[in-house]
């Protein structure tokens, strides 16, 4: 089993390597300005609503206020069975859809389990592959860890997979293939999409792109989010990703809300090269407030 222990490969350098530490970054992340300006404290909700969500992976003094939006509204929503957790594969090693396929993951805070049946499961289909290669130096998925700990403590299960190929037809094989497996376990899942969008832009610029980018995620348009991406050059790492979390939602129709998005610029001050970070919930049942406004700061508050 230990061959299949993954050991965190960015701790100390995306997240605080000390446990300690990170809990106080953590909680830092949800008390910021950007962030959701509280803690998840008292007990998790148990409405289930939520399907999927696209939540960021940089370092956490940059990307950790976005994310804790996403994991407040987790918090609030409840606790489901198994976390299907897609990021995009960075180094390039590996193969095209890699899972990793049973033992587990550990952060400072602990390890969680992979859900071994769900992952045997989906590797019966295309175009998924077993191959721990593609995760060994992979961040997108570990850094999203230490939040599903803090809010969810160890007891959680997921299955880690990374998108080399994030064509939309690739995105679709594989929403069809999670829907299949799901449907025939009965499991209660939630698909974390992780991703951040611009990367090295001018504020503005960057700001422009996402926040129409934006749009299509939440109206849920594959089609012409793909397209969007592809046309203007969207430097958003991890679209296939965010395809395959709007795809199974559009199965459950839900709609998509976003809870927040910022820049880079916003935390440093520097607005010269930045990178944007969005946080998005899909569910059922969920309202998309009229915004009246498409500056940065005035993107939302929706708690």
């Amino acid at each position: 089993m230990s061959e299949y222990l993954r050991e965190p490969a960015v701790a100390g350098y995306f997240y605080e390597a000390n446990k300690n530490r990170l809990l106080e970054q953590i909680k830092w992340a949800f008390m910021h300005p950007l962030g959701p300006g509280k803690l998840p404290e008292g007990p998790i909700g148990n409405v289930r609503n939520i399907i999927a969500a696209q939540v960021p992976h940089a370092g956490y003094i940059y990307s950790g206020p976005a994310a804790a939006h996403v994991y407040y509204a987790l918090y609030q929503d409840g606790k489901p069975e198994t976390f299907i957790i897609l990021g995009p594969n960075h180094t390039g090693f590996g193969s095209g859809v890699a899972v990793y396929p049973k033992g587990a993951w550990k952060t400072p805070l602990g390890t969680v389990n992979i859900d071994e049946e769900f992952a045997k499961e989906l590797l019966k289909h295309e175009p998924f592959e077993e191959d721990l290669f593609a995760h060994t130096s992979e961040h997108s998925i570990e850094v999203q860890l230490p939040f599903l700990q803090f809010v969810f403590g160890n007891d959680i299960k997921i299955v880690p997979i990374t998108l080399l190929d994030q064509r939309l037809e690739t995105a679709l094989k594989i929403s069809e293939a999670i829907l299949k497996v799901t449907e025939k376990l009965e499991r209660d899942i939630i698909i974390l999409a992780s991703s951040d969008m611009s990367h090295y832009e001018p504020h503005q610029t960057a700001q422009r792109k996402d926040l129409r980018a934006i749009e299509f995620i939440e109206n849920i348009d594959l089609e012409g989010f793909y397209k969007y991406i592809l046309a203007e050059n969207v430097s958003m790492c991890g679209f296939g990703p965010v395809m395959v979390a709007m795809a199974v939602s559009r199965y459950y129709n839900a709609t998509g809300l976003l809870l927040k998005y910022y820049t880079s610029g916003d935390i440093t001050g520097d607005y010269h090269a930045v990178v944007g970070y969005a946080a998005i919930i899909f569910g059922r049942g969920l309202i998309k407030p009229k915004k009246k406004t498409t500056k940065v700061m005035e993107v939302l508050p929706t708690y």
